[in-house]
Parts: structure tokens; sequence; C-alpha cells
């Protein structure tokens, strides 16, 4: 659940002015005159990055090497390097100034605040978390700020799908039911009348419900209800082998929908698994000006390089129209804010202001979890979570902050780090981004950060198709996750469950189940001999 309450993040012009893209939110009369010079657009800029200790050494020098032009000298600043004999200035530090400033070697190495943030907001991001953390219970209670669980739902708090703010996971054994919360399965149908298609096609939403089961499997109910239904996975091993002569066994999924409680789903049925992703740095990552990430962008694959990006474009129920996607396994939630509220909604039947719908995912085929007693009071605008507890849900969401980097000046893991970029791994996982600026949280503005990501949509093949389109992405397209933190997830999350769905169990797995734009890197991974490998791999996980 992620969510940046009522702000757009700023971006950096072609004529090198700091906006905001969104008329509701301004930023100095400096930065917003048309008429603006690179040398105020120059103190702009730094402006933010004294305070708070962002790159400012970095972005100083950049500025006078680019003769005070703001826009080059961030375009130098994330550029590529070629210089792999020693770490680049401030790589160290992923998440900028807003690196966490806590042991990377604990299991809440994903729970602290943004390093940077200012000792007054500590509170606040410590009573979001007591929120994310909390169980809801079912409507009537007495603790009526607690109340309004389901009736149908995945998870009774926002931490038991994201267990210490780390990576999700399918079922761990075949026998034993996942009681983690942490897998849930999208459902949609396609298109079947003229109105559809419209909704469709204008951006209004992302996919069709199934008209009995909704848009997600509930598979938990309050008392009185049954469950939707469960999910049956069974795995087939199948053998690789690697140009030195070892063998990897991939498993590939099987799914089925067992036990469904209300009738026949829909013949035409398109599902999805999904496991939660990590939390960290999501405020950074919604921070990054939206022409740094179509800079990346070659939908039709002009270079011809066999990369071609894609954006996902999708409707803000926050803004009320249609925005770059950034969120999601399909780059399908254009907002934290919007994550945090779909969130709420389809996982735990919490209704909020931006989703007031108390019976969650309930359908009209639903009718009985439709009545059903809800948590809607007076005292939180006529909903189950209030704007106030919304908002620092949100903030704590914005402000969980990426680790610092394990050892990146050790020898093996630069020469790894320059095997990662000669092999193509960086075309898609795009090693750096200057955020903008971000109204009222100036820690998070103008850093210098290393999410090795592009947020953009890519065909990775039949072989991790869920044959499900989301908003523009097709059946097989996947926005490019964030890496920083990778590392880690054993430490945080007790496995190495990778991918979507996390078929994948260690990152050698999830690296040969790309295909598609990513079959030439997946063949050149797979080329390398013993010694490269796992020096890219060491690169890998110290991220």
């Amino acid at each position: 659940m992620q969510r940046c309450w009522g702000r757009v993040p700023a971006s950096v012009s072609d004529e090198g002015r700091v906006h905001s893209p969104h008329p509701s939110f301004r930023v100095r009369a400096e930065e917003s005159s048309k008429t603006t010079s690179p040398s105020r657009a120059r103190r702009a800029l730094l402006a933010g990055a004294v305070v708070f200790g962002a790159a400012l050494p970095l972005l100083a020098g950049a500025l006078n090497s680019y003769s005070e032009d703001a826009a080059a000298a961030v375009q130098s600043l994330v550029a590529p390097t070629t210089d792999f004999s020693k770490p680049e200035e401030g790589e160290g530090k992923p998440g900028g100034g807003a690196t966490s400033r806590g042991s990377t070697d604990t299991a809440n190495a994903f729970s602290l605040s943004s390093g940077n943030m200012d000792f007054k907001r500590e509170l606040d991001f410590k009573i979001g978390n007591a929120i994310f953390r909390k169980n809801w219970v079912s409507a009537p209670s007495s603790t009526d700020a607690s109340d309004g669980l389901g009736p149908l739902f995945n998870s009774r708090a926002c931490q038991n799908c994201h267990l210490k703010d780390g990576r999700g996971h399918p079922p761990l054994s075949a026998d034993v039911p996942d009681d983690s919360g942490s897998m849930l399965i999208r459902l949609s149908v396609p298109a079947a009348t003229a109105a559809d298609k419209e909704k469709l096609t204008a951006h209004r939403v992302n996919s069709l419900p199934d008209p009995v089961y909704g848009g997600q499997l509930q598979d938990r109910s309050i008392q009185g209800f049954a469950a939707e239904g469960k999910l049956k996975i069974d795995y087939t091993e199948r053998e690789m082998k690697l140009a030195d002569g070892e063998s990897v066994s991939l498993r590939a999924p099987s799914y089925a929908l067992t036990d469904l409680a209300y009738g026949p789903i829909s013949p035409d049925i398109m599902i999805s698994p999904r496991v939660a992703p990590p939390m960290i740095g999501l405020g950074l990552l919604e921070a990054v000006p939206e022409e740094q990430i179509l800079a990346n962008a070659d939908t039709d694959d002009a270079n011809q390089d066999g990369i071609s990006g894609k954006p996902n474009r999708v409707w803000s129920r926050e803004h009320q129209n249609i925005m770059l996607g950034r969120f999601g396994w399909k780059a399908g939630i254009p907002t934290i804010a919007q994550q945090a509220a779909e969130a709420f909604n389809g996982d735990i039947g919490i209704a909020s202001t931006m989703l007031p719908y108390p019976s969650g995912d309930c359908t009209e085929k639903q009718p009985d979890c439709r009545n059903a007693p809800n948590g809607n009071s007076p005292q939180y605008q006529n909903v189950e979570v209030g704007d106030d507890l919304f908002k620092l849900v949100a903030f704590y969401s914005q402000n969980l902050a990426v680790p610092a980097r394990r050892k990146p000046d050790d020898p093996e893991i630069l020469k790894g780090k320059e095997i990662f970029y000669a092999i193509g791994c960086a075309s898609c996982h795009k090693p750096k981004f200057m955020t903008g600026d971000v109204p009222g949280q100036p820690h998070l503005s103008h850093q210098l950060i290393w999410p090795y990501t592009d947020m953009l949509l890519h065909d990775m093949g039949e072989g991790l198709a869920d044959n499900r389109p989301e908003g523009a992405a097709t059946g097989s397209e996947w926005r490019t996750p964030p890496l920083w933190g990778i590392g880690l997830t054993e430490t945080v999350s007790g496995h190495t469950l990778f991918l979507h769905d996390g078929r994948a169990r260690n990152v050698t797995e999830a690296i040969l189940w790309h295909g598609g734009e990513a079959e030439a890197v997946r063949d050149k991974f797979a080329g390398l001999s013993l010694a490269d490998r796992d020096a890219l791999l060491a690169f890998v996980n110290s991220l």
C-alpha cells in the first residue's frame, strides 16, 4: 500500500525550469516564470539540495560544467557510466540523501525512514507505521477507527502483505496454503460491448472485472460469509544448460481457481497471480520527472537495439486525468495515493474518500456482501479510513528508505557492474535518475537515485506472459522492477523468490526466465563463464 497524498512530482523542463505538471500545485515564482534564466534555475535546484543534503556537489559541478543549463546538468548526472574502475560518486547511497542511515544486516532493513527527513516528521512516519501494521476488524465494532474489514478480503493489515515492508511470496509448499496474504490473483474479462471497449480505449479503466468475482479473488472472509475461492499452483521443472556446462532447473507454474463459492466464473476469465513488491524508495520513484522516464521510451524500437520500452497511460482517480503509470507489476497505477486506496479497498475491503466503497470488491452478483454492515463513520468523512489516517499511511509508504549499498568498491562487484552494462542489463534496468521538486517533502527533492529501473513496459516473452492485458500493457509486457535492495531479500523477507509470481528461486533463475526483448541479454548471461556470472550476481546482490 503506497501513497503520496495530493502531490504530483515536479519536473525539470527542457528550458531548465523546475515546474509542477499539475495546475493545482505551484512551486516558487522564480521557478514557474516562463522567463526563468539559467542562473535562477540553478539557484532553484540548489535551494532544495542545500537544505536537505542532496547530491549538492555533483549537481553544482554539473551545472558549472554545462554553463548552468539545468536540463543538461541533470542529463549528465543520469547518463550511464563508462568507467568501471571505481564506484561512481554517490553510488553508495542509492536513495541519495534519503538513503537509510540504519543497519543493512537486520530484518528491519526496509522499515527505516528517509535518512534526511526532518526530525519533526518522524512522528508522522511512526504513526503511519502503526496504522500500516494494525489489523482491521469487521463492523460493527466498538473500535470504530478500526472496523470495516471485508466482508471479503485478502488480508487484515497492510503489513501482512508487505511483511517487514519486503517482498511477498507464493505458497512455500504445495501442501501448505499460503497464509501470508502476500500473493493475490487479479481477475478480468475481455471487452464484450462497445461501451467496455470505449472505457479501455479512453484509459478510464485498465481492465474489466469478472461480473461475479470482481477484479481480484478474495480468499478470506468475515464470519457469516464464504471466501470466494482458492488458488491451486502446480510446478513443472524445466532444465536449462549454461555455457559452462552447469544445469539450472526452472519451475514453470500452472494456475487453477478452486472452491469457487459464488457460482461459475466467466469462461474467458483472465487471471494474473501477483506477489507483493518491496515498499522501499516509492516516494523517490514518484518524484522522478516524467520527461526523464519518457526519454527512455522507444515504443517502435527506432534505434533497433531490440529494446522497445513503452509507457503505460492510466486514469488517475486522484487528479481525474490520464497520467503516466509508475507502480504495480504492469505500471497500472499512477500515484502512491491511488495504490494505497486500491489496496485498502481491494485487499482489505476498506473504504477511503478516493474509493468510498465499504464492501470492497464485492459485485452486484454478491448482494449480501454489498449489504453487510460497514465501518463508515461520520467522524472519518463517512468512510472507513479517514483522510487523516490515510495521509499518515501514505507518508509512511512514501518514506520507507532505500538501504545503503554493500561494498560497492569491491573489485568483483565492480567487475560484475561492467558485465551488467556490457551484456545489456542496463538497457531496461536504468541505473540513475534525478528526482524533481516534491512540495511539502523537500527531503525527497533533487536527489540522485539509483533504482535500476526505467519504469517502462517491456515484452518479456511467452514464458513470463500472464496473457492478461492491463491498460496499455499486453499480456506479455511487464514494468521493469527496481533492483535496489534486491540483495537483502533473504535478510528481510526470509526467502529469495523473485518475479511477479515468485516462481524464480534465486536471481539466476529470474534472469533465465527473461525472454522477448530480454532474450538476447539472457542468452549472453547464459554464455558467461562461471567467474563472470558470479561477478555479475555479486553486483546485483550488492544493490
